[in-house]
């Protein structure tokens, strides 16, 4: 079984917390305790509690092992950007260092650690560097997010082979319908079955509000379990 992942998105806005939030309570069904963890979130808003980010917090409230915030999202950003262009506003320095430390605190207290990224997989954390780097220096397996709209054929198969080509495991992808109304979409599922070099973990379905859903019902774990 695996113990700890790497979601990634083949864009922004794709659906990676709502497939996260999937698999971390299908994971729950199945008896394991579960950690979700954003290494960095850029978009957040400042609470009585500090600064909070949305998608780190629906991956607090999906996971069944209590974390403090701070250990979920060490890098809350403030500012709706790419985090290198967040970090360098905020005069922050995001630290390869911090993300593994925490990665092996919740690799302790939990069966499976859940790691959300940000944005596409060559999202740059820098001027210099991108979080895919440290995905590669942990060598995290990798399930790819497909937002399944006009355009997600091309971005699918570009973000497998490159995952591939920096040498990582992809070991599943999870379909999530982000807009109702585009056609075609059993023929995209069928190519993206075909061209794919990993299996399908599920298809999320188009639901008004879906953060707020039970959704590991659409998830096929088998292929994380093995």
């Amino acid at each position: 079984m695996i113990d700890s992942f790497f979601i990634a998105g083949t864009d922004t806005d794709v659906g990676k917390t709502v497939a996260s939030k999937a698999i971390l309570q299908a994971l729950a069904a199945q008896g394991l305790n579960t950690i979700g963890y954003k290494p960095v979130a850029a978009g957040s808003e400042s609470t009585e509690l500090g600064m909070r980010n949305s998608d780190a917090l629906h991956l607090q409230q999906a996971a069944n092992v209590e974390c403090d915030y701070k250990d979920i999202n060490p890098y809350t950003l403030e500012l709706p950007a790419s985090p290198h262009i967040a970090a360098k506003h905020e005069n922050v320095s995001i630290e390869y260092g911090v993300l593994s430390e925490k990665l092996m605190l919740h690799k302790q207290n939990a069966d499976v650690v859940l790691v959300e990224g940000a944005g596409g997989w060559r999202v740059p954390v820098s001027d210099t560097d991108c979080l895919s780097t440290w995905v590669k220096q942990e060598q995290l397996p990798v399930v790819l997010v497909v937002g399944i709209k006009l355009g997600c054929l091309s971005h699918a198969m570009l973000t497998a082979e490159i995952i591939k080509a920096d040498g990582l495991n992809l070991v599943g992808w999870v379909a999530n319908r982000v807009n109702p109304g585009t056609e075609h979409y059993a023929e995209i599922i069928e190519m993206l079955e075909d061209k794919m070099d990993a299996p399908k973990l599920g298809e999320i379905p188009y639901v008004p509000r879906v953060k707020r859903k039970d959704l590991g019902k659409y998830i096929d774990l088998a292929p994380l379990m093995s």
